[in-house]
């Protein structure tokens, strides 16, 4: 996939007059699926806040059935809200339903491709549906952008699952978006197309299209996202950068390996949360707030220990969606 190319398609220039600090802002979104005879109604969303800056790289995070898919349904106008206001580019999707799906372009998980066209039929269709006029239409660009120049006159049924998966992106940006909306873009996708992809998405990101990217690889989250907001049963339980989410869990790891063998541990570490988990080996599971590693290693050299190698191991995203998620609660 050409990041030269992808770098010249980027999303409609807007004036500081349109340009809104926030890309989609939810306030009191709520949505309640009705029941039936051998079911109750459903609260699929309960007073839902959510504020994405505008040029974030944003990650929607969440267990099965949070409430991921719903809210994306409703920003692109597949489902109707039952209470709140919800906002695209600062467009109410109520009073102005067809200048928000508009500024919004959504790749679902599923393929929904037409095996029957070509690429390039399927991007100028496309791009008609949102009524792009012929001369304004880029799909020599897009399908550059996405490497599939050499495939844009072959019948979409003879692509690889990773074309159909870049082909997919290409049609969410023919009327070039401010808002594009990756759901599980990777599910099922090879290392390879993986980081293609990504880096595609960086690009996109640099250019100033605001990404939302759900996805159940916690790595890629932790890796590509600027900010993320974990939802749960509904409802936002945490929404911030990913720096400071990341700073939230107040525990760490030191591992430290020393010359000597041990068959315990000596009274010097005793204060300590420490474990002797080999011969050699001593892991500290302690609070940066509240412990100073210094002291440790002061304590291990007070015992008459030699230390041969140190090494930290930092809170990742899977702690703070264990600790912040309900059903991670019921699971243990």
């Amino acid at each position: 996939m050409s990041t030269e190319a992808a770098a010249t398609v980027a999303p409609r220039a807007s004036t500081p007059a349109e340009t809104p600090p926030a890309a989609v802002e939810l306030r009191g979104v709520t949505k309640i699926y009705a029941g039936s005879k051998r079911s109750p109604p459903k609260k699929a969303l309960d007073n839902v806040d959510l504020f994405i800056p505008r040029g974030a790289l944003f990650g929607l995070l969440g267990p099965n059935g949070a409430g991921k898919s719903t809210i994306i349904n409703i920003l692109a106008g597949l489902v109707t809200k039952t209470a709140g206001t919800a906002r695209i580019w600062g467009i109410d999707i109520d009073a102005d339903p067809r200048a928000a799906r508009a500024a919004i372009g959504v790749v679902p998980q599923e393929l929904n491709i037409d095996p029957f066209f070509t690429p390039r039929e399927l991007l100028d269709l496309h791009a008609g549906l949102y009524g792009v006029p012929k001369s304004e239409r880029r799909t020599d660009e897009i399908l550059a952008a996405v490497g599939l120049t050499d495939k844009a006159d072959a019948y979409a049924r003879t692509l690889s699952g990773g074309m159909r998966r870049r082909l997919m992106v290409a049609k969410a940006m023919v009327h070039a978006p401010p808002v594009l909306v990756l759901d599980e873009p990777t599910a099922g996708v090879d290392i390879e197309l993986r980081q293609q992809l990504w880096a595609h998405v960086r690009m996109l990101n640099a250019r100033g299209t605001t990404i939302l990217l759900t996805t159940h690889y916690l790595e890629e989250a932790q890796e590509l996202c600027d900010w993320i907001a974990i939802i749960d049963r509904g409802e936002v339980v945490a929404c911030d950068t990913t720096e400071a989410l990341l700073r939230r869990v107040d525990a760490k790891e030191l591992r430290v390996t020393l010359a000597e063998a041990l068959s315990r541990l000596p009274p010097e570490l005793a204060q300590f949360h420490v474990e002797l988990t080999g011969p050699s080996r001593l892991v500290l599971h302690y609070q940066p707030s509240r412990t100073r590693v210094s002291d440790f290693l002061d304590a291990v050299k007070a015992a008459g220990l030699s230390i041969v190698d140190v090494t930290t191991v930092e809170t990742d995203l899977h702690d703070i969606f264990l600790q912040l998620t309900g059903s991670a609660r019921a699971r243990r």
